[in-house]
């Protein structure tokens, strides 16, 4: 199943991580996330999927407890309206290493967001053309080989956790409804063993 407190859901077996490991579904969840409450037809619109499609998408990702339904936003009643249930998910592959069906899921739902990943990394490429100079001199993207033993990754990985949460407040001050010049920024960073 999985274990939900109000900032995290953290998926616990091999059939939560294959729901979430399709690409439509892992969209529609980071919409929900980024955009706040949406219907099927709404989500369609962006996803280019039927209404139908979505719906179906949808109710497996209510199945565990990854999103929820949401109050109505308009006057139409018929409307199902859904939410995120939190604003991350996530899973601990190590606990898994020794379930080769829990590994086997969790290798696919990493594949899954790394593509998804890839896919915005290419989709910032391709805006850069139109974007403010400031917003593409301040963006980053490198890389390092470093040598490390086991700790000091565990310790770098909590500083990087760390530093995120950080900046997760200033974003939280940031109100969407004004315009202070905030936009949504994409942090994705990585740190592993090379094989």
């Amino acid at each position: 199943m999985t274990s939900i407190d109000p900032e995290r859901t953290t998926l616990t077996t091999a059939a939560s991580m294959r729901v979430l490991a399709h690409p439509t579904r892992l969209r529609l969840l980071g919409l929900l996330r980024e955009r706040g409450a949406q219907t099927a037809a709404q989500l369609g619109d962006v996803v280019d999927e039927a209404p139908g499609t979505v719906s179906y998408h949808l109710g497996k990702l209510a199945q565990f407890d990854l999103i929820e339904p949401a109050d109505g936003q308009s006057t139409d009643r018929r409307e199902r309206w859904w939410r995120a249930t939190t604003p991350l998910t996530s899973w601990e592959p190590a606990d898994l290493l020794d379930d080769p069906d829990k590994l086997s899921a969790s290798a696919a739902l990493q594949k899954s967001v790394a593509q998804v990943y890839a896919t915005r990394f290419g989709e910032y490429i391709d805006a850069t053309p139109a974007m403010p100079r400031a917003w593409v001199a301040a963006a980053a993207n490198g890389d390092r080989s470093l040598r490390l033993t086991v700790d000091e990754l565990a310790q770098m990985r909590r500083e990087l956790e760390s530093l995120v949460d950080r900046w997760l407040e200033a974003s939280a001050a940031h109100d969407p409804e004004v315009a202070d010049g905030a936009e949504r920024v994409a942090i994705v960073y990585q740190a592993f063993r090379r094989p």
